[in-house]
């Protein structure tokens, strides 16, 4: 979703007023029973994909079954939907529904780095017992793909984008969303939904990787990991552990692989 506002534009010699495109950021309260348990800032739509995205990724479910019910809470003063309330099926156990009682990988994982992190994951994610492969070709083919689809990027220039393909380059699902890790829970939250397998995918991040990415990544079980722009040295040290594939600076025909050659 996008916004208008007025702007100055200048170029050499002139300047006009005119109204500009620009992406549209709000909150969004996440609840577990009626009980707040994470404020993420993302643009509207999609939020129930990024939903089950993020509880997926955060450890509190498992799968769709673990969701009796999920939907919008309209506010009753101006109507606005910025708050989504999820209701866990009776058989979800007590230590994965107290989500608010411990510190969560999504807004935690900026001031926290280096061994004790990665093990902290590896404790309910074990590693993959080997690495799934694509050719540099492949991934290097993927980027123009995301482009094209890309309608929101198109318009504002100031959105991120997370895309899933098939094994043979297929274009699953994309969403568009003002920060990266909300673009990847929200693909992740639609093949939840769509009981798409995870483990059968790759993917596609427009910027760079982070430790974020890859820690929901290992929850979700995606195996292959392809970044248009840098990945960090604990998003490194992660994919390797992990047995995640792991390409970066991917354009132009080029890229690096990080992880699993």
């Amino acid at each position: 979703m996008s916004t208008s506002r007025p702007i100055q534009r200048f170029s050499i010699g002139t300047s006009k007023r005119e109204e500009d495109l620009i992406a549209l950021e709000e909150p969004m309260e996440l609840r577990i029973e009626g009980r707040s348990v994470a404020v993420v800032m993302r643009t509207p739509g999609d939020d129930i994909e990024l939903a089950i995205g993020f509880f997926l990724t955060e450890g509190v479910i498992e799968d769709i079954q673990d969701i009796q019910a999920i939907a919008h809470v309209v506010e009753p003063l101006d109507g606005s939907q910025n708050t989504v309330d999820t209701i866990l099926a009776s058989g979800v156990p007590a230590k994965r529904r107290h989500l608010a009682d411990r510190s969560l990988f999504a807004s935690s994982s900026c001031g926290v780095c280096g061994k004790s992190t990665l093990d902290r994951v590896f404790l309910n994610a074990p590693p993959f017992s080997q690495y799934r492969s694509i050719t540099a070709k492949m991934a290097c083919s993927l980027p123009a793909k995301l482009l094209e689809s890309q309608a929101m990027f198109a318009q504002t220039g100031g959105l991120h984008a997370a895309a899933l393909f098939s094994m043979s380059g297929e274009l699953l699902v994309i969403r568009e969303d003002i920060g990266r890790h909300n673009a990847v829970d929200k693909v992740i939250g639609y093949c939840v939904q769509q009981d798409i397998l995870l483990q059968d995918v790759i993917l596609l991040i427009s910027g760079r990787i982070g430790f974020e990415i890859a820690q929901k990544s290992l929850v979700a079980r995606v195996p292959i990991i392809v970044a248009i722009g840098a990945p960090s040295s604990l998003a490194v040290d992660f994919c390797t552990r992990a047995r995640i594939t792991l390409f970066g600076f991917v354009k132009n025909n080029r890229c690096n692989q990080y992880s699993g050659f």
